[in-house]
């Protein structure tokens, strides 16, 4: 059953971020709530899905993943989407990330979603599976990983290994239907399996380059049957719906970034009909949200500083839409700055806004917003290194040190160290 977002924190802990959230509800839409699937949020700021590589080598979180994530739950009603989780051994394509397909792997996750709960927060697991950017080293059988063609990754550098070595990209093997069939219900599977770990929801993750965007784009899709040519849009589709059969559709949302070129071509306008022919059919589905990236974050982890002004969200918002034409709930992500999210929902006022690597150096980044307080400046060479350094360590505002690293919340400039010159999601 829904979770009626408990707040079991202590009163001290949580009246700081309430009531500067509070004093601001009425003057910020940043603070305004909002309804995604079943659950009421209490403001319009998501913790964005960050790889962090804390897990084990058999994909097992760490306990101080249940501190990690209850700290960015500190202002109670947030939406927190989980690091990228393999629904899959074969699914893995980089080190120490998590699972949510064996016992080990979800009793690992139960701390974690209680600790997220205690503090009021709503979380929803991203389900991962990487596709051609695996490695032999990661498949159960060592064979090349599984694609929908056999069409190298064309990006440079290459693999990280288990052993955090690097090596170029392989020539993946094409998928054939079975094991396409086989991965439409290990994604149904990861979802029982995430509300079993005491999740509420799961985000299907068909961005950044991985297996289900490798389906839709023609430069790494030149299947000629039923997943492929225009009905590259299917295999998305069925995870999808297969998701929102297993756990209920308000409990799934899905992430696309059609303008990304992170381990990917650039895209085409053949691939914009293809999404465009996905998001037509996610509407009619009853989802949660449909959560997609800026065209400014091309490159995945890096912001470009100069994009084509015409290319924006727009044409995939005006399509989620319900029956009767009313929009549903989105979540755009990327570079988001404080001043860029107001200006964003002026002139979008029914979205969400994903936060990604500010909110990772600042755990109570909704409460600073909310008093114009300044950020922690973030330690990229931490970002998906193990320990607690640049994971739990990061300060509360009432605990920030004079002289430390910090940023201009209000306006987006540096007041020292730190830089928009990327983000980690």
């Amino acid at each position: 059953l829904p979770h009626s977002l408990p707040m079991r924190l202590p009163l001290a802990a949580r009246a700081a971020p309430a009531r500067a959230m509070a004093a601001a509800a009425g003057e910020s839409p940043l603070f305004a709530p909002a309804q995604v699937g079943y659950v009421a949020l209490a403001h319009r700021l998501v913790y964005a899905p960050l790889t962090r590589c804390r897990a084990d080598g058999a994909g097992v979180q760490p306990p101080s993943a249940a501190t990690y994530y209850a700290q960015r739950a500190s202002a109670p009603g947030t939406l927190l989407i989980s690091e990228a989780t393999n629904i899959e051994r074969a699914g893995q394509g980089y080190p120490n990330t998590p699972g949510l397909y064996t016992p080990a792997q979800l009793e690992a996750w139960q701390p974690v979603t209680a600790a997220v709960h205690a503090a009021g927060g709503v979380f929803f697991a991203q389900l991962w599976h990487t596709g051609r950017v695996s490695h032999p080293a990661y498949q159960p059988d060592g064979r090349p990983p599984p694609a929908p063609s056999a069409v190298p990754c064309p990006a440079a550098g290459g693999v990280t290994l288990p052993d955090f070595t690097t090596v170029p990209y392989v020539v993946p093997r094409e998928m054939g239907r079975e094991e396409i069939a086989a991965v439409v219900s290990q994604y149904a599977a990861a979802a029982t399996a995430a509300i079993e770990a005491g999740f509420d929801g799961v985000e299907v993750h068909s961005a950044n380059g991985y297996l289900l965007e490798q389906f839709l784009r023609e430069s790494s899709n030149t299947r000629g049957d039923e997943y492929g040519g225009d009905q590259r849009w299917r295999l998305t589709a069925d995870v999808v719906a297969a998701a929102a059969a297993a756990v209920g559709p308000d409990r799934v949302g899905v992430r696309l970034s059609p303008f990304g070129r992170f381990l990917m071509a650039p895209p085409s306008e053949s691939d914009w009909r293809a999404c465009d022919a996905l998001v037509d059919r996610l509407a009619t589905l009853g989802l949660a949200y449909l959560h997609m990236i800026e065209p400014r974050m091309t490159l995945g982890n890096e912001e470009i500083d100069v994009w084509d002004q015409s290319q924006t969200l727009d044409r995939w918002r005006a399509r989620w839409v319900d029956a009767a034409g009313k929009p549903r709930p989105f979540i755009s992500a990327g570079g988001f700055t404080r001043t860029r999210a107001l200006a964003h929902l002026a002139a979008h006022p029914g979205d969400l806004i994903a936060v990604g690597r500010w909110w990772l150096s600042t755990p109570d980044l909704p409460a600073r917003w909310a008093a114009g307080a300044p950020l922690n400046a973030y330690d990229r060479g931490t970002f998906y290194a193990g320990g607690d350094k640049g994971y739990t360590d990061y300060p509360f505002l009432g605990d920030v040190k004079e002289g430390a690293p910090t940023r201009a919340a209000r306006d987006g400039s540096l007041v020292f160290g730190g830089g928009e010159d990327g983000a980690a999601e």
